[in-house]
């Protein structure tokens, strides 16, 4: 497996590289711009082109991650600068080449009637992003945790938005452990059940990155606060078994968890070579 964490882009597209490769890690996230921001960003060709190459040269494996404002069942008024700006890190992450560029399944926050209305926009922006898109990178869903919206939580809903669109060969998934476990989708400790399930839906397949973060929470909490591996209330044999899972055996694994200011992932990317994927390999 792939290991890492998400990392700052402060040095630059090649600086992250260079900084997860200094962390021992296999594997990165990153935001290609401002996480707090729809507006696009003009970007550094060479600086994009240099982190592919160290990438390449390290094997080293990366993925992007959408801006928080990101919602691909967004309205008219944000719609056009969300499309605008998913293109927009789909062409850094192709330039950079990450896998894909994570984002999390839509939110529909209207007052309209019609409960599948949110659904037909998200069908309608994912369309609308991949229509011209001829790259490499993938579009991959996250699934939701349930908070303040109930939509992205099974992979149900994840297989099926992918089905009806009119190109699911530029999607993926990503699959987030803490929003997993703290909604209704894997209790912790029924991994078995839940396998056999992804694969009658076609969903693990698909699946090509894993966010490995453990849950402040308890299962159908419905919120999203992620713990360090081993300190949250996920079981560490659950998880141990989540990464067994033979499909995900060459995926990036990111991890998304606290760190003190000043201090890096360092130690947590040792912990879970050492605790979780020593046992699975073993």
């Amino acid at each position: 497996m792939y290991i890492g964490a998400h990392v700052s882009i402060r040095n630059g597209y090649l600086g992250a590289a260079r900084l997860a490769y200094e962390l021992g890690a296999t594997a990165y996230q990153y935001f290609p711009k401002n996480p707090r921001s729809l507006q696009v960003k003009q970007f550094d060709e060479r600086d994009a082109a240099a982190c592919r190459q160290f990438c390449q040269q390290h094997d080293l494996r990366s993925i992007a991650h959408t801006s928080y404002p990101t919602n691909l069942a967004a309205e008219d008024g944000s719609y056009r600068m969300t499309l605008d700006s998913v293109r927009n890190d789909l062409a850094i992450a192709e330039a950079c080449g990450s896998i894909g560029v994570v984002v999390h399944f839509g939110q529909y926050k209207g007052k309209a009637k019609d409960p599948l209305y949110g659904y037909r926009r998200m069908i309608a922006m994912l369309n609308d992003i991949l229509a011209s898109w001829s790259g490499q990178a993938l579009l991959l869903i996250e699934n939701n945790v349930g908070q303040g919206n109930p939509m992205g939580m099974t992979m149900e809903e994840l297989t099926q938005v992918r089905s009806l669109i009119d190109a699911p060969e530029k999607v993926g998934f990503c699959l987030d452990t803490c929003h997993a476990f703290a909604s209704t989708l894997w209790q912790g400790d029924n991994w078995a059940e839940v396998v056999a399930r992804a694969r009658e839906l076609h969903y693990l397949e698909h699946v090509k990155a894993i966010h490995l973060n453990d849950s402040v929470f308890p299962h159908r909490s419905f919120r999203d606060r992620h713990a360090n591996i081993g300190k949250g209330l996920i079981p560490q044999g659950g998880l141990q078994e989540l990464l067994s899972t033979q499909e995900f055996q060459q995926l990036p694994v990111i991890l998304e968890t606290p760190h003190p200011p000043g201090q890096s992932h360092k130690a947590e990317i040792e912990y879970v070579n050492a605790r979780l994927l020593h046992a699975v390999q073993t």
